[in-house]
């Protein structure tokens, strides 16, 4: 478990992807990260830019930052597609790239992708070791419930790295185990931060099963922060950040209620779901304090610090935070701030 005197791996959602915002500030705030000594950047993947492509163009503007793929959904690309593209950038990176890997949803896969949604967890599992196995250039044999690889094909160029750390976006028990036994790391979203102990305890058990020591698993969460520089913003910022909350609650299929309500969250989720009747900004009046105060931080940056230090000794380990809003003027300004207040550079 970590303490309050753990240096700070703080990394940077860069763009939500089902609201994608104006790339060239995107690319020049991702940079500014880079230069002030932020840990990691992250892209989502929905229905809108494409995840590697838009790597690849991070990778131009970064040269420390860890490149997090977050996430490249099981249903779109088969396992090769994957693996091929991790490898091709963490060469072109000099060793910086991470995998992130999810099941999405239903509504996505079905609709967007036109692809059954079957069996998400044993594929999942599945992506996991065909991945691995290709990275460790072994020629791939493979029979399971879902692939059966016959050819022994191998990758034809040398990966930079045999093994590409992979993280898995995780919300269900089920999930959660399967995190413990195969992923270096799990990226929950509105994970409420009392119960990263319960989180980490999960993990742990899933890795005993696997003959892992406890802690393989890095809880690396997607936050949604309000850097306030002036009092004066301090209301607006936390309708801001109520937006999202509201939108993974009630627009994203069932997960992240379901997972609310198993957290404690039952009536909020009710009266979230209920303000959708109504309308975007209903559902956003309809988040709760204690819900936002849970899942959320909105603050200067010396109350961000104090809630990360906070939640670090919780269990969480590297905070993945959006970011900030504003012109690229303004967005340098907050990074700045925060990484002054967390010692980054």
């Amino acid at each position: 478990m970590s303490d309050e005197t753990t240096p700070l791996r703080i990394g940077i959602v860069a763009d939500a992807p089902t609201f994608p915002g104006k790339w060239d500030a995107i690319r020049e705030s991702v940079r500014v990260a880079d230069s002030l000594g932020y840990d990691s950047v992250w892209l989502g993947e929905a229905w809108g830019y494409e995840l590697f492509t838009s790597l690849a163009d991070l990778l131009r503007v970064t040269t420390r930052m860890k490149l997090g793929a977050g996430i490249a959904n099981i249903f779109s690309r088969s396992p090769a597609v994957i693996a091929t593209a991790a490898a091709t950038l963490d060469e072109r990176s000099g060793g910086r790239m991470v995998l992130g890997l999810g099941s999405s949803g239903p509504q996505v896969v079905e609709h967007w992708h036109g692809v059954p949604f079957s069996q998400p967890l044993q594929r999942t599992r599945e992506y996991v070791q065909i991945i691995n196995a290709i990275l460790r250039r072994e020629p791939l044999n493979f029979k399971g419930e879902i692939f059966s690889l016959e050819r022994g094909f191998t990758i034809r160029f040398t990966p930079l790295r045999d093994h590409i750390p992979i993280y898995l976006a995780s919300l269900g028990p089920k999930n959660i185990q399967l995190a413990g036994e195969v992923a270096n790391g799990i990226l929950p979203v509105y994970w409420p931060a009392r119960d990263y102990p319960e989180l980490r305890a999960q993990l742990d058990a899933g890795s005993q099963m696997a003959g892992r020591p406890a802690g393989s698993v890095s809880i690396a969460p997607y936050l949604t922060v309000a850097i306030v520089l002036d009092e004066a913003e301090r209301a607006a910022a936390r309708l801001r950040a109520a937006g999202p909350v509201a939108f993974y609650v009630g627009r994203m299929g069932t997960f992240y209620a379901d997972m609310l309500s198993r957290h404690g969250f039952n009536e909020d989720v009710a009266a979230i779901i209920k303000g959708w009747e109504s309308g975007h900004k209903s559902a956003i009046a309809a988040v709760s304090d204690r819900l936002l105060d849970a899942t959320a931080i909105v603050g200067t940056p010396d109350e961000v610090v104090a809630r990360l230090r906070a939640w670090q000794t919780q269990g969480m380990n590297e905070p993945l935070i959006s970011m900030p809003d504003g012109t690229p003027d303004q967005v340098a300004a907050r990074l700045e701030a925060l990484a002054r207040a967390a010692g980054l550079h």
